[in-house]
């Protein structure tokens, strides 16, 4: 008897599903083991990230307590500032795009709304909310394992670190407010236009209630 996968098709499904499932176990077979559990382990993972997006408020104390428990760990060894420096780096990069529009209106007219009587659309980040969040908690989760490796303490004046840091969070976010007032569009939902009024069926000879 010939094997399914060369001829003879099992009862329940057809050939064309059946030579991809074909496909799909040799390219499995191709992969080396510890690739193929590597693969499987992302899969897992992002099954269980995926199911979190909801748990917004949840998610973000979970980041706040790891950036609590690096900065615990840094004041204590009175080191790590190069780590730190680059952590804080990092994280400017992920708020700026967080801030950011996905289309860039000065390359697009119609990426966002300029006036009052332009119709609501609304704001699409360059860096989704979720993505912020996981990129934050996950350097975050590296730099503070970082501090238990002694070969990443290195010597350094961490003053200059500090104010050239500032130095560039004020530039950055100077630059980035211009660009909003230029293009006049708030990165956030408060204040936003909204037609929950304009949804309410009123009732005919219905009396207000004061």
């Amino acid at each position: 008897e010939k094997p399914w996968h060369l001829g003879l098709v099992p009862p329940g499904g057809s050939p064309f599903e059946w030579e991809i499932l074909a496909v799909h176990e040799m390219e499995e077979a191709a992969e080396p083991a510890g690739i193929a559990q590597l693969v499987q382990a992302q899969r897992v993972l992002q099954r269980y990230l995926d199911k979190t997006v909801v748990w917004v408020r949840v998610r973000w104390a979970i980041f706040a307590v790891l950036l609590v428990l690096f900065a615990a760990r840094v004041y204590m060894k009175q080191g790590f500032f190069v780590v730190s420096y680059g952590l804080g780096i990092y994280m400017l990069n992920l708020f700026i795009n967080f801030l950011s529009p996905a289309v860039d209106p000065e390359t697009e007219e119609t990426s966002l709304p300029v006036k009052e009587s332009t119709e609501y659309r609304p704001f699409t980040r360059k860096l989704p909310e979720f993505k912020f969040w996981w990129s934050g908690a996950r350097a975050t989760a590296v730099a503070l394992g970082m501090t238990f490796i002694p070969f990443f303490d290195l010597p350094v004046y961490w003053p200059i670190l500090l104010a050239y840091f500032i130095l560039l969070l004020v530039l950055t976010m100077k630059d980035r407010v211009k660009h909003m007032i230029k293009h006049k569009y708030v990165p956030f939902n408060f204040g936003k236009q909204t037609y929950g009024e304009l949804s309410k069926v009123k009732v005919p000879g219905e009396k207000n209630d004061k």
